[in-house]
């Protein structure tokens, strides 16, 4: 699985944006968009989601899943641990 910050940070490192990406992957650019801005792990269909995947990794970017070590070496993208949320402020 893939989450849409791990999305950002995977294309940042690559040094490419959204447009080029789409490119890469042989995808829409509204579908790199949607996937980028959506909440927590990515959503969509399985072809595309490899698609994108297989682009990043071509773009040198390994990317690491939870609990999984990184096999090549260097960098890759990882998330140490879900921050628990910022409480809200309320009437005091």
């Amino acid at each position: 699985m893939i989450t849409a910050a791990q999305m950002r940070a995977a294309r940042a490192l690559a040094g490419i944006d959204q447009r080029t990406l789409a490119e890469r992957a042989g995808v829409s650019l509204p579908t790199i968009q949607r996937m980028e801005a959506s909440g927590g792990v990515v959503r969509g269909v399985v072809d595309t989601l490899m698609k994108v995947i297989q682009a990043l990794d071509e773009a040198g970017v390994e990317l690491i899943g939870e609990n999984q070590a990184s096999e090549r070496g260097g960098r890759g993208v990882r998330l140490k641990a879900a921050m628990p949320p910022e409480p809200k402020a309320g009437p005091e």
